[in-house]
């Protein structure tokens, strides 16, 4: 991996070098500490029995059996918790009410209609098995379309209709670019739902206090120090006798930003019975009914093009299948309307979402968050102009890159991106994968009746995003116009000058210990290895969004480095006093307070630490003892909306970018795709931390191989039954199907931002399925073949080739 850097207008020691992850030894050693790692005296084990069924009235539940068995402790059906929790918290306007476990309806196949605590799993489970429950079957709502039809089923009787929420918005002149265009290219696409599956799933441990009236909750969850306020709703417990402690997260991918329903689950049981209570869901509870699946969309899309390939007007026309419930209203749509016109010089833009909802497990915040099929269908509508047009897909391209000299660069809907160097990105991505060497084996391979395909898709990831998204397309009846996604640090200097780092986000399966270390070494010109890094807990005051958009690089840093340098000003101040000198005359430099120009006149790190916590003789002004600041660092670029919509607001700013261009063999009458080569260059502004970065991007782009080709959630048409319940049925990628991937970055540092680097979490997974289903297409071109629906299983590959062959 290497690395083109842009000029940069100070020396950095410790931000770009790859250093050595803090987190790797406790997490490769098993002593990170897990929500199945907390055990309290006598904690009791919970289980969940699940519905079959994916739409039905609970008529009757006899539990009686299950209370018999020995060692269980206590049977909760949703009436009962009812009596104990709240419902789950809503971030939508519309009344859809939601329960951990359902009262008198399932929605969904997998939906909890009971919990049980007992002495251990196994008996939990056993009892599970012995509780009766008789059902009413509804008529199961699968296709998102025909939910739409006023006679259809309604998932929630306290709404007019399945549709949600709709709205359509118009920014610039979209008929009048239409209407004045050469060329309208028109493409429908559909992608469909898949999830995150991390190695760990959702969990807690919850302990009531019934003198107290407290709980103290052990959570996976992201939002302990962002949201606390919502888990202290849905338990019945005052906000200042609530305490979340973060656990280690084995995994999220976002499918852990808020997961309250086992939280609800573990309260209500530890409420019943007044013990500890420990639930984490097994791999069926998580794949049938973690609520942060990724989005289910149908679109319906048109691109306004000049004569020259000038693009002028974009129109999305969305569908989108939302499931049983609508926990963050539309959510996913802030993110997609971050970047919906991609990397191209677009006008004009209409934005017409439906969201629908179904009888499945609903959507949430899944890597991507809906950002990934936005790329989709303008990266195939792109594909699809240069097709039309005559255009080299390159040159087209090319013409409609937003240009290095326009950042920062407002688009349609309001957003801002910040800086970039798309044609840079793409020529140096054309260059590591020798195109020209590809394509004459394509043609090769074409000889023999092999067809290889070349992808090219050049996409953004948004990152940093602020809260407005989650409610700007709602009008005034906006639930919760949160306008903040802070991030907060703590920096400790101890009488010794140990330094500690106290930090509100948890252990997500990145890498905050790293890059606070990185940072802290960087202010003080100490090394990372020395930093000492803690994760704080709801008490602690530590507020923090967490992670989520590609946000914790770029907030740590600027919540880090704002803590460091009040902690390094006033051990300045401290080493000019015993110095007597003026504090301007004092620097620091590798761990060391000296004069400037004099350096043999200094000061160690301990040395100062010592007098500012054991020697203030109260001479000098304004100083107190001790080395210690907290710093809150809010989202360092936004703007809000306006009243009427025409402008969004700048929320998302921080835009990195990437060029993705595999190569695929596909055979047409298995289906099957073989990757064979995959390259990337990528653009996160300044790179924190090489190595990490090549985690993430690599991670993602094997996730994204999965959207591509095998990952889905299938319903029964007829009874709405998940047909894909364990891994036999819901396939993952493996190494087997990775090929060799080359990555190089280019930067181009953001403006806004403290060091300059912007998000790299979700690249990787934005760009890949796009960049694979390109390269599908190109490889059947000759068949005739338009891909335009993910995954591309072997099925859906041989029905396409069936399909355009009038086979079928």
């Amino acid at each position: 991996m290497s690395i083109v850097e842009e000029p940069v207008t100070e020396t950095r020691r410790w931000v770009g070098q790859s250093v050595a992850r803090k987190e790797d030894p406790k997490l490769l050693t098993g002593r990170a500490g897990y929500i199945g790692d907390v055990v309290l005296p006598g904690m009791l084990h919970g289980a969940v029995l699940r519905s079959p069924h994916a739409h039905a009235r609970i008529v009757s539940i006899d539990t009686s059996e299950a209370e018999a068995l020995p060692g269980v402790v206590v049977v909760l059906t949703g009436a009962a918790a009812a009596e104990l929790v709240d419902p789950m918290p809503a971030f939508c306007a519309e009344p859809v009410e939601q329960r951990a476990i359902a009262v008198d309806r399932v929605r969904y196949p997998g939906e909890a209609v009971a919990a049980v605590a007992a002495t251990d799993r196994y008996t939990a489970e056993d009892a599970c098995a012995k509780i009766r429950v008789e059902y009413e079957l509804l008529p199961a709502l699968v296709d998102p379309v025909a939910a739409m039809e006023p006679s259809a089923t309604r998932v929630h009787e306290t709404l007019d209709s399945n549709v949600v929420f709709h709205r359509s918005l118009d920014w610039g002149d979209v008929d009048g670019d239409l209407a004045r265009a050469h060329t309208v290219v028109r493409s429908s696409a559909r992608w469909h739902r898949m999830g995150a599956h991390p190695i760990e799933t959702a969990g807690a441990v919850a302990s009531w206090d019934p003198y107290g009236q407290s709980m103290t909750v052990y959570s996976n969850s992201n939002f302990i120090n962002f949201l606390p306020w919502a888990f202290a709703g849905i338990l019945r417990v005052s906000t200042n006798r609530l305490r979340m402690i973060p656990c280690t997260v084995g995994g999220s991918f976002g499918s852990k930003h808020l997961i309250t329903k086992v939280v609800s689950i573990t309260g209500a049981l530890s409420k019943a019975c007044g013990r500890p209570v420990q639930y984490l869901e097994d791999r069926t509870d998580n794949v049938a009914a973690n609520d942060n699946v990724g989005c289910d969309r149908i679109y319906d899309a048109e691109l306004a093009l000049a004569e020259d390939g000038e693009m002028l007007g974009l129109v999305l026309r969305i569908i989108d299948d939302y499931g049983a419930y609508f926990q963050f209203a539309h959510g996913q749509h802030g993110n997609a309307v971050a970047q919906p016109v991609g990397p191209y010089r677009i006008g004009s833009l209409r934005y017409d979402v439906s969201c629908v909802l179904t009888n499945k497990v609903q959507q949430g915040f899944f890597r991507g968050a809906g950002a990934d099929p936005g790329n989709f269908i303008l990266e195939r509508l792109v594909d699809k102009a240069a097709l039309e047009m005559g255009i080299d897909r390159v040159e087209l391209r090319r013409r409609n890159f937003i240009r290095p000299e326009q950042f920062p660069y407002k688009i349609p809907t309001g957003n801002v991106y910040d800086s970039g160097d798309y044609e840079a990105v793409l020529d140096r991505a054309l260059e590591i994968a020798g195109l020209d060497r590809w394509r004459e084996e394509q043609e090769r391979l074409r000889a023999e009746g092999r067809y290889l395909g070349i992808g090219l898709a050049s996409c953004q990831e948004r990152s940093g995003y602020n809260a407005s998204e989650w409610w700007f397309l709602y009008g005034d009846e906006a639930p919760l116009p949160a306008t903040s996604t802070p991030e907060s640090c703590k920096i400790d200097v101890d009488a010794m000058g140990g330094v500690r780092a106290t930090i509100g986000c948890p252990l997500w399966g990145n890498s905050p210990e790293t890059v606070v270390g990185q940072v802290v070494a960087e202010e003080f010109g100490i090394d990372p290895s020395s930093v000492s890094v803690a994760y704080a807990d709801s008490t602690s005051g530590a507020i923090s969004a967490g992670p989520g958009g590609s946000r914790v690089t770029i907030m740590l840093s600027g919540a880090t480095r704002g803590a460091a340098r009040t902690v390094k000003d006033k051990m300045i101040r401290v080493a000019a006093s015993a110095m007597e000198m003026d504090p301007e005359d004092v620097e620091c430099v590798e761990g060391v307070f000296r004069a400037k120009g004099a350096p043999g006149t200094s000061m160690t790190m301990a040395e100062v630490a010592m007098r500012a916590h054991l020697f203030n003789d109260g001479t000098s002004e304004a100083e107190s003892s001790g080395l210690v600041a907290v710093h809150t660092y809010d989202h360092p670029y936004f703007t809000p909306p306006t009243a009427d919509r025409s402008d969004l607001g700048a929320f998302y700013p921080m835009v990195s970018h990437a060029c993705h261009i595999p190569i695929v063999e596909v055979d047409p009458e298995t289906g099957q795709v073989t990757l064979r080569a995959y390259y990337v260059v990528n653009d996160c502004g300044t790179v924190m931390n090489p190595a990490l970065v090549e985690g993430q991007v690599i991670g993602g782009i094997v996730q994204g191989i999965g959207a591509a080709l095998m990952e889905e959630y299938r319903y029964g048409a007829s009874d709405g039954e998940l047909e894909t319940p364990t891994f036999r049925e819901y396939l993952l990628p493996s190494m087997h199907e990775v090929p060799e991937i080359v990555l190089e970055h280019l930067e181009t540092p953001s403006p806004f931002t403290e060091y300059g680097v912007k998000g790299a979490g979700e690249g990787g997974r934005l760009v890949a399925p796009t960049a694979i289903a390109s390269a599908v297409d190109d490889a059947l071109r000759p068949l005739g073949v338009w891909v335009d629906e993910l995954p591309m299983t072997p099925e859906r590959v041989v029905g396409m080739v069936a399909d355009a062959q009038g086979r079928r």
